[in-house]
């Protein structure tokens, strides 16, 4: 077969184990949350079976865990019980009828289980929690390890038996076997801590009695954390020495490369790597360990996980040796079809993943079933198919009003199903709010949301109308059958008890010269949009201090990007003063109130006051328009101020209804 023109190593065919897979793109395991009663669902089914047909050559199916002090949320899905087989195999099933195999990951999460919902324990090598808010595990004993050990093995019985292809052995992301692994978190005196060798000694127990009991056969890889990116955690140096005495001692059949590890640290905020990182940290890692493994004779395929979010970065990346098979999970979870897409030459067709966690690792903290801002359809597989390719029978003369996210999603999936689309937008340019991250450099990557719809408006063949106002006499003459009402919501100036008044939020981007250099930001949101506003200021060269009424600083954002913003912010030497609330700005100064206290202090030494609160939703149109007989749709913040991740959703969901 000839090379493909654009992508020559990406569409090359590997061989894992006994297993020749297509090409060189797979779905790394990554949790969802869509298990039920610890089994797998239909909804994992319906998901992985749209990201086999989407064209990736491998699935690995999400944490199996090994132990019922292992299951921590409700949706963990467990495989030591035999009453998973029947489940796995109609995943597997789905998964094959698409000609790709599905492999397993093997785990015990160890000590960052909250055994709250099974009334647990957690399990760890010693007794250190994973953060300051976290339970106490329990330093394992012999039994316990035998128990763990036992639930491996029976665990990789099970999957095998309900026909997976494989599966991998989780060393890695800061989970039980790595946390024997680390010096962060293994403070044995015993023979299973201390030095390395005494470290290895547990998990090189787990993987021999699991390698022993499925047989030379059996495909069997690790997936492992080349670094830790803690301080006093487990680094590259040594991961590439223990890494050999594991391949010396075991067969395995391929290594998973990732990072970091499930820590209360910067850490966590490594392991799904928002916007804010840059690639760079993470890409040597994989290739120092595929290297390491030449060097020493072993040739067996290096996978590699690292914020990888198009084919065309897998392709150089395989092309300079990193890796020999690339994993994306947020890119797929964006796009299931991205690498078919790629293969046709449809990558402009491609919905971006923007690294915004929002909808999944936010979901994930939530313990909600994760989802996706710029692909509302993620985990809705079997309810919501793609727009239909083939006219509508009953097409109609929609017009939506407003072309922020949330009218722009409806204006092209109404469009897709063959409906005739008309999009009003009162300004100059499509996005709505969104645009104001135009404003903020180190966000940029959110308007891939933006150039996605856009092209796709243009693509279904959206008529936009820029610069046009509505009311209900124009919308009565345009004569639409139904209209999805998507007019968003507006800043509104902030009213202090004691008097004094604060820029807004896209005032204070507009017009950064008017700020001066010391700069107070009174929060009263906790969303990304005041996050990013004051990381903006401090990148500026600002002195900032953020001001908010509750305990905690971001508190609707997620801690898989807080704990490496919060690094940032540091750096910035920003000043976070929660519990403190403006009540008003005179010519001494902020009047700022202790919550907890009731005690007020004035600070004179600001030069700007920049105050983030909801909008206003606008949805003055919708009852006019309801009184003239028109049927209407609402969809985004004319509904209620929130963010993006609702925006999309909802303006899906209307241009599905229609």
């Amino acid at each position: 077969m000839a090379p493909h023109p654009r992508y020559p190593h990406v569409f090359q065919p590997l061989r894992i184990g006994r297993h020749t897979l297509k090409n060189r793109i797979f779905v790394p395991a990554h949790t969802t949350n869509y298990g039920q009663h610890h089994l797998p669902s239909l909804r994992h089914r319906d998901y992985h079976a749209a990201r086999a047909k989407g064209g990736a050559a491998l699935i690995i199916f999400e944490a199996i865990r090994v132990h019922g002090n292992s299951l921590g949320r409700p949706q963990g899905v467990g495989g030591y019980d035999p009453a998973c087989i029947a489940p796995f195999r109609a995943v597997a099933d789905a998964v094959h009828a698409e000609g790709i195999p599905l492999f397993g990951q093997v785990i015990h999460l160890g000590r960052q289980i909250n055994g709250d919902f099974e009334r647990t324990v957690s399990f760890g090598p010693s007794a250190v929690r994973w953060s300051a808010t976290a339970a106490m595990p329990h330093a394992m004993n012999r039994d316990d390890m035998d128990e763990v050990a036992a639930g491996h093995v029976q665990t990789a019985q099970n999957i095998l038996a309900a026909g997976l292809d494989g599966f991998e052995v989780h060393l890695g992301h800061g989970h039980l076997l790595q946390q024997f692994l680390s010096p962060s978190s293994n403070c044995r005196d015993d023979d299973y801590g201390g030095t390395e060798e005494r470290r290895l000694g547990f998990p090189l127990e787990v993987l021999r009695r699991v390698r022993d009991s499925v047989g030379a056969d059996a495909c069997m890889g690790i997936r492992i954390s080349a670094e830790e990116f803690i301080d006093d955690g487990l680094h590259l140096d040594e991961m590439r020495r223990q890494l050999l005495r594991l391949m010396a001692a075991v067969q395995i059949d391929f290594v998973n490369v990732s990072h970091s590890a499930y820590h209360g640290s910067y850490s966590l905020a490594t392991q799904m790597a928002d916007m804010a990182f840059d690639v760079n940290l993470f890409r040597p890692l994989p290739q120092a360990i595929r290297r390491t493994l030449a060097d020493a004779g072993h040739q067996v395929p290096v996978l590699a996980v690292c914020k990888f979010r198009t084919v065309a970065e897998a392709e150089e990346y395989i092309a300079q040796g990193g890796a020999d098979m690339v994993g994306m999970a947020r890119a797929h979870m964006a796009d299931p079809e991205l690498v078919a897409k790629a293969a046709t030459g449809r990558e402009a067709e491609q919905r971006p993943c923007i690294g915004c966690n929002q909808g999944c690792a936010a979901m994930l903290e939530k313990d909600l079933p994760i989802t996706c801002l710029v692909n509302p359809r993620m985990g809705l597989e079997g309810r919501w198919p793609e727009p239909a390719p083939s006219p509508t029978p009953a097409p109609k003369k929609v017009l939506v009003i407003g072309g922020g996210p949330a009218g722009c999603e409806a204006a092209w999936v109404a469009a897709a199903r063959g409906h005739r689309v008309a999009l009003w937008e009162g300004a100059a340019r499509l996005g709505g709010q969104v645009n104001a991250i135009r404003l903020m450099p180190h966000r940029a990557d959110f308007l891939g949301l933006l150039d996605h719809q856009e092209s796709q408006c243009r693509r279904h063949g959206v008529a936009v109308t820029l610069n046009r106002t509505a009311d209900a006499d124009a919308v009565a003459a345009f004569a639409p059958d139904t209209v999805v009402l998507a007019t968003g919501s507006a800043p509104e100036p902030m009213v202090f008890p004691r008097g004094g008044t604060a820029l807004s939020l896209v005032e204070a981007l507009e017009d950064p010269g008017r700020l001066g250099n010391a700069v107070a930001v009174f929060d009263t949101v906790g969303e990304w949009s005041s996050m990013s506003l004051v990381e903006h200021l401090a990148n500026a060269g600002k002195r900032v201090s953020l001001f908010c009424p509750v305990a905690a600083i971001g508190w609707r954002t997620t801690i898989y990007s807080n704990f490496a913003l919060f690094r940032r912010l540091r750096e910035h030497k920003v000043q976070l003063c929660p519990l403190r609330r403006v009540l008003a700005r005179t010519n001494q100064g902020l009047v700022v109130e202790d919550v907890a206290t009731g005690e007020e202090v004035t600070l004179p030494d600001f030069d700007s006051l920049i105050a983030v609160q909801y909008n206003r939703t606008q949805d003055e149109l919708y009852a006019p328009l309801r009184a003239r007989g028109l049927p209407v749709h609402m969809a985004g913040d004319c509904l209620a101020a929130r963010t993006a991740l609702e925006a999309v959703y909802e303006g899906h969901a209307a241009g599905l209804a229609l």
